[in-house]
């Protein structure tokens, strides 16, 4: 684990295929996996580990650990900022400065996220369709939509006032997009939001029900911006983010393979 420089309280592991010592000609693509709650950034790392030495790919997984800025704070980075906390901004300085280090290219990137891992890559494609060569959102428990009639966390309409960026719909367009989550993946009890809830505002049931169902409101949100979106429900699969990366790299793939 590398300490972040742009903010030290934040770090990241890598794994970065052996040819890289010898080939100095060659520059890889960059792949960057978010964990979920439970903050398995170095699993997920070794899980994409023969998958970068198959696609001489560079894989950087973050860590964005629970607590901060408050104690028993898990959900900090799921929605960007909190408080004055950019979570965009911390990724984006981790790709800057594994650039100064590896012939990776950093200008665009594959993005995955599991579960709050998926919180974060939707929202992030939001803000940044220029840097991602590729978002796969696995199984977000609470959505934002493509939806320009509520503010955010549920929809995008005050979307500038918050991030000071206005959402680019034709270069998310130009973006492959995989939702993935597994068939069993039905339980409510961790993503009821309720009123009286820290997450409760005006919309909030907009995107209602199991996980199915908001990935659901998710991707029709996305295609009626005209955003192609690659819909994958591993049957027999609950939330189980490991069991899911298979086919996050057959998506992946399948886009370096056209570079």
């Amino acid at each position: 684990m590398f300490a972040c420089q742009y903010d030290q309280r934040f770090s990241y592991c890598l794994y970065v295929p052996l040819s890289h010592h010898d080939q100095i000609d060659r520059t890889y693509p960059l792949a960057v996996v978010v964990h979920g709650t439970g903050r398995t950034a170095m699993q997920y790392r070794d899980a994409f580990a023969d998958f970068a030495e198959t696609h001489q790919c560079i894989v950087l997984a973050p860590l964005f650990p629970a607590g901060i800025p408050e104690p028993g704070n898990l959900s900090n980075y799921k929605f960007i900022a909190c408080g004055d906390i950019r979570f965009d901004h911390i990724l984006l300085a981790m790709v800057d400065e594994i650039a100064k280090t590896y012939r990776v290219r950093s200008d665009r990137f594959l993005l995955h996220g599991f579960s709050g891992g998926g919180h974060f890559a939707h929202r992030f494609f939001y803000l940044h369709p220029d840097r991602c060569l590729g978002v796969s959102i696995g199984a977000p428990g609470v959505v934002t939509l493509l939806d320009y009639d509520h503010d955010f966390w549920v929809g995008i309409r005050n979307l500038e006032a918050e991030f000071g960026i206005v959402p680019d719909v034709d270069e998310m367009r130009r973006v492959p997009v995989q939702m993935i989550v597994g068939g069993n993946d039905t339980e409510t009890w961790e993503i009821t939001i309720e009123p009286g809830s820290w997450l409760w505002m005006d919309g909030a049931a907009t995107a209602d029900g199991n996980r199915q169902d908001r990935m659901l409101a998710l991707k029709a949100s996305f295609e009626r911006e005209g955003i192609t979106v690659q819909h994958v429900v591993v049957p027999g699969i609950g939330h189980e983010g490991f069991r899911l990366v298979a086919p996050v790299q057959e998506f992946f793939a399948s886009i370096l393979d056209r570079q």
